[in-house]
């Protein structure tokens, strides 16, 4: 058998000569070997855009793109191939599809119509008074944890505790009894 290599030099060679035919017919011979490699892909698409075959060229340079995503010389060739006039090809090929220049474009149009929230803070430090103002006992708790039910509980927040012990019984049902327990604890102390 012919050496890869030197296959596809002779076959690039006639590309360059101009003699379009001679390069299919090599390639033809040994598409069965060949058929997945970007190359072979590559060569027979530039020999059909020779011969002025447009479609079948763009099937080629989409098998190379989907052999090769990050290759761009067969993107930039198929994109090349689209925008051209050929009246043939527009009628005949779907347009490129990219996922990440689709992604890409997505993303930049969520990010035009993005707005971040305005907010009124200044450099001034919070007061320690305005530190130590509890929040209501209705405020949503993130993360409620143990810790904060036990915090809340030597503050004697005990509704903010007794709120979070709830929480902990939907969220750990394997501790119901012990959070069940703490409860009881403080509605006696309320």
């Amino acid at each position: 058998m012919m050496n890869p290599y030197l296959f596809f030099a002779e076959v690039s060679l006639d590309i360059s000569r101009r003699e379009f035919r001679s390069g299919i017919d090599k390639l033809d011979s040994f598409a069965d070997l060949f058929s997945n490699s970007y190359l072979f892909s590559m060569l027979y698409a530039k020999a059909l855009l020779g011969l002025h075959q447009y479609a079948l060229a763009g099937e080629y340079l989409r098998k190379c793109c989907s052999i090769a995503p990050s290759n761009q010389v067969a993107w930039k060739e198929l994109s090349n191939l689209q925008t051209s006039a050929h009246g043939e090809l527009s009628k005949v090929t779907s347009p490129i599809f990219d996922p990440v220049t689709d992604e890409l474009e997505q993303l930049s149009a969520a990010l035009m119509n993005f707005e971040p929230v305005k907010t009124s803070e200044n450099s001034d430090p919070t007061s320690i008074l305005e530190q130590k103002m509890p929040f209501s006992d209705d405020t949503a708790i993130a993360v409620p944890t143990e810790s904060l039910a036990n915090l809340f509980t030597t503050q004697g927040a005990y509704k903010k505790a007794i709120k979070i012990y709830t929480h902990l019984i939907l969220l750990k049902p394997q501790n119901a009894e012990q959070y069940q327990l703490q409860i009881d604890l403080l509605l006696e102390r309320l």
